[in-house]
């Protein structure tokens, strides 16, 4: 199991320059308009990897009773995968279902 460090802090969204408050519930890590993320941990929460590049949504794929979104680093193009949030922008959910990998 990976060690998880709770971080639900508000942010500037990098790639659309929304403001995005904390989720609440769980760790807030990408902006649930244009579900963009960044690449800043290494173990979830941990702010230590150096990259900080923008995670790009690429896609989605089902897990357990929700869905992960799929995302490459523009900056090192390592994939990384983060379950999606309750006020996720589901027009973009579904834009991103259906992109073809």
């Amino acid at each position: 199991m990976k060690r998880f460090t709770m971080m639900d802090e508000k942010f500037i969204c990098e790639h659309c320059k929304s403001e995005v408050l904390p989720l609440g519930y769980t760790a807030r890590d990408h902006c649930p308009y244009c579900l963009y993320s960044k690449h800043v941990d290494i173990l979830p929460g941990d702010r230590s990897n150096s990259c900080h590049g923008l995670l790009v949504p690429i896609g989605i794929e089902k897990y357990k009773d929700t869905f992960k979104i799929v995302y490459q680093c523009e900056r090192c193009k390592k994939f990384h995968k983060n379950i999606m949030a309750q006020d996720d922008n589901m027009d973009k959910i579904i834009e991103l279902s259906n992109v073809e990998r």
